[in-house]
């Protein structure tokens, strides 16, 4: 516990003397937010599985600790995290990092967020008390869940310490199945199967080649998947590559991220699945994921205003989720996201109070003024 000491330390120290600290796990996601201000407060150093009992499927891992290490582990006992957390540049990112950034990969609609897995954690606050929150099953949790509020908040509440995280076991049966299609059939398609009692878990729309592609992934008991492969018909896709195929598109390693040019956003809009196609000027046509609810759009820089007002008029919002390279510290200052209805932006202030009273903590990451 000698790095969580230290950590503490630093806290208390820059608490005293109102020195702003830039919390930093493995960094794979600094291009993600707001601003990074502050001196660099290292959490890698705090790692290591505490307790994992995979017959209750839950395990407990200091924040620290590369996701890497902790997916191994799981896979070694046929378990996962389903939610399928990206992992981006060299895979250096932490589990503290997973949950702060609160991002979901392709299976998200089907089993749920990152914050639907965190059963407890404790968090180091701006006075340097080591606080706990939540438990390691659901019914701990009771009151405030603030071990789920900790999911996306980027830092700005305090240094994550250690997590308790339910997990699942790998499913038994997976096939993925392409469909020829247009964006609209595609939602479409989407929306009918969506009520329907099939072993949905992931989807992902493309142009490729000026011609649009739907992908669908079925995951669940062996019998489910086959009934529904016969079912819904499509090209049924190799194994082997279609699971590399998923997982690139995860890691976003798939052209459409890796071919995005030095002038151009990407935006990651969140709608209703049943939102219709959006039109916005001068973006490239869209990747679709999460059966419709998550479009991500190429687009060049400073068209904010266009994207977000294509998101709000399907009942949505938008995120800059990177800015362009070409100018990205510059842009790095721009409001990444929506902003708050006041009555949320009132929460938020409180919350920011109360944990960190002296505002030592990624200032300008979640929102400019905190």
């Amino acid at each position: 516990m000698a790095a969580l000491d230290d950590i503490i330390e630093r806290i208390r120290e820059a608490g005293a003397k109102g020195t702003p600290l830039r919390i930093r796990g493995g960094g794979s996601k600094d291009f993600y937010g707001g601003a990074l201000a502050g001196e660099l407060l290292d959490t890698a150093g705090h790692s290591g599985i505490s307790n994992y009992e995979p017959s209750e499927l839950v395990v407990t891992v200091r924040a620290g600790t590369p996701l890497a290490e902790l997916e191994a582990l799981l896979a070694q006992q046929g378990q996962c995290l389903p939610f399928e957390p990206p992992r981006f540049g060299l895979g250096q990112g932490t589990v503290g990092g997973m949950v702060a950034a609160g991002i979901a990969g392709p299976s998200r609609a089907s089993v749920g967020s990152v914050r639907d897995y965190v059963l407890g954690a404790t968090l180091v606050n701006g006075r340097g008390e080591l606080l706990s929150f939540g438990g390691q099953v659901m019914k701990n949790v009771a009151g405030y869940d603030v071990s789920r509020v900790l999911a996306g908040s980027l830092g700005v509440l305090g240094v994550i310490a250690e997590l308790s995280l339910k997990v699942l076991p790998v499913a038994p049966a997976e096939a993925t199945l392409a469909f020829e299609c247009t964006q609209a059939d595609a939602l479409r398609l989407l929306n009918q199967w969506g009520g329907l009692p099939l072993p949905l878990n992931a989807s992902c729309w493309a142009e490729q080649d000026g011609q649009g592609w739907l992908y669908l992934r079925l995951r669940g008991a062996q019998a489910a998947v086959e009934a529904a492969c016969h079912g819904l018909g499509g090209e049924r896709g190799d194994a082997a590559e279609a699971a590399a195929s998923w997982t690139a598109l995860r890691d976003q390693c798939i052209p459409f991220f890796a071919e995005r040019a030095s002038d151009e956003e990407l935006w990651r809009v969140s709608v209703p699945q049943t939102a219709p196609v959006l039109a916005i000027a001068g973006a490239k046509p869209p990747l679709v994921e999460w059966h419709g609810g998550q479009r991500w759009y190429r687009v060049p820089r400073g068209q904010a205003t266009k994207v977000r007002e294509a998101a709000r008029a399907a009942g949505g919002h938008a995120t800059l989720f990177a800015a362009a390279s070409a100018d990205a510290g510059a842009s790095r200052n721009a409001q990444p996201f929506d902003s708050l209805s006041p009555a949320l932006q009132k929460i938020h202030a409180a919350l920011k109070r109360e944990f960190d009273p002296h505002g030592i903590f990624n200032r300008g990451r979640l929102y400019a003024d905190y």
